[in-house]
């Protein structure tokens, strides 16, 4: 898995990048009680607001990690948001995407510096 510095993680499947947000992340923004996810087939490019967040504390926008088309979302979130703060690298994922572009994740961190990252 790769991390971002804005508390995201990817993992590189067979048919797409699955992307999330840490538990570092979801802990922070405290209960989260509604998630916008993209509609399939948008294509995004890196930093594109791509996910709208809101918790109990705040509002938050989740940036597209790299360049792509969303293959697939998690349905899922819609009904139940909290999954993410229950299973943030797990069940939580929010979206899928296909990159024709695998060396835009070179510069992320892996597990061990994001952990030094949040410190």
């Amino acid at each position: 898995m790769k991390y971002t510095e804005e508390h995201e993680w990817l993992r590189v499947e067979d048919d797409g990048i699955v992307v999330g947000i840490t538990e570092h992340a979801a802990e922070q923004l405290g209960d989260i009680v509604f998630i916008e996810l993209p509609e399939v087939g948008t294509e995004v490019a890196k930093d594109d607001e791509v996910v709208v967040i809101e918790s109990v504390k705040a509002a938050s926008d989740i940036l597209a990690p790299i360049d792509g088309e969303i293959i697939e979302v998690n349905e899922t979130l819609a009904d139940a948001p909290s999954t993410v703060n229950d299973d943030a690298i797990g069940d939580g994922w929010f979206f899928k995407i296909k990159t024709d572009d695998m060396s835009q994740l070179d510069d992320m961190m892996d597990e061990a510096a994001y952990k030094k990252f949040i410190g």
